[in-house]
């Protein structure tokens, strides 16, 4: 029993810090989840000024509602990133200390980054569908138990996991480049000496960097998902999706969004490692 304890602690405080570095980079950057799900869309106060950028659709957010309705679905959003966060790190630590080698080569970081991906989206995708539709602004959801109930009774089981295939190939190979592109770049840091103090600092530039590789390459299976999520009636194949997309905006189409989502998706991740690693020396976990 106490070997099965000592077993676990370090899942349960990598599951600890990812919570928090989830909590706090989602509090930071939900504004430009919200402005790339209008753009995806194509929403209509996106196109009151009859441009579709970032930086029109959240004037028009802030002119047509608040500034506090940049953070709609914020809600939902720390339901899922938050535990999703700390499952994906527990993970993580849990299958680097059973399966990485010495060496840490580069197919093994993949390997586990899409596992450990897999294993958060797939219990958190009824939140994620949730997360989306508030941030569209096309729901008016009072709650997010009244919001699941709702989906469930109007359009069956199906609506909880619609999007879940897109979701899992822009978040699984996301974590596989990105974990793998950050274990480089981070052991290039610790080898070059570099002061320990500067450590936080090199590793968010890492973070960065391994981010805005992995962004880019998913971008087309974001878009996807998003359509899926915010109408599973219409949108209910994967092949479908991508044939009414292409019809209706061409390649460009499959980009709607990239700029906020790169932007959100690399710092958020370059901050959730950065203060993962923080919390994880505070509670002792390396």
């Amino acid at each position: 029993m106490d070997n099965n304890t000592m077993d676990l602690s370090p899942v349960v405080k990598s599951f600890v810090a990812g919570c928090c570095s989830g909590t706090c980079s989602t509090l930071l950057f939900q504004p430009l989840d919200l402005v790339k799900t209008r753009i995806q869309i194509q929403v209509p106060l996106a196109c009151a000024s009859g441009r579709i950028g970032m930086v029109s659709v959240a004037n028009a957010v802030i002119r047509q509602e608040n500034v506090l309705a940049l953070w709609k679905g914020l809600v939902p959003s720390l339901s899922r990133c938050a535990p999703g966060v700390g499952i994906y790190f527990s993970s993580i630590h849990f299958l680097k200390s059973k399966f990485q080698s010495d060496q840490q080569r580069a197919l093994e970081s993949v390997v586990i980054g899409a596992v450990a991906r897999t294993v958060a989206v797939v219990t958190l995708i009824p939140m994620t569908v949730l997360k989306t539709r508030y941030e569209s602004g096309l729901f008016d959801y009072k709650s997010i138990p009244r919001g699941l109930a709702h989906m469930y009774q109007t359009e069956g089981l199906r609506a909880l996991f619609s999007g879940m295939a897109p979701t899992l190939v822009r978040d699984v190979p996301f974590s596989g480049i990105y974990l793998m592109f950050y274990t480089k770049f981070k052991k290039m840091v610790n080898e070059r000496g570099f002061d320990q103090t500067l450590h936080p600092q090199l590793y968010f530039v890492c973070g960065l960097t391994a981010g805005s590789i992995a962004a880019v390459l998913t971008q087309p299976a974001d878009v996807i998902k998003t359509h899926m999520q915010t109408d599973s009636k219409k949108y209910q194949r994967i092949a479908t999706t991508i044939l009414h997309l292409y019809q209706t905006n061409g390649l460009h189409g499959f980009f709607k969004g990239i700029v906020p989502r790169t932007l959100r998706r690399t710092l958020m991740a370059a901050m959730s490692w950065t203060l993962y690693e923080t919390v994880s020396r505070q509670v002792g976990l390396t």
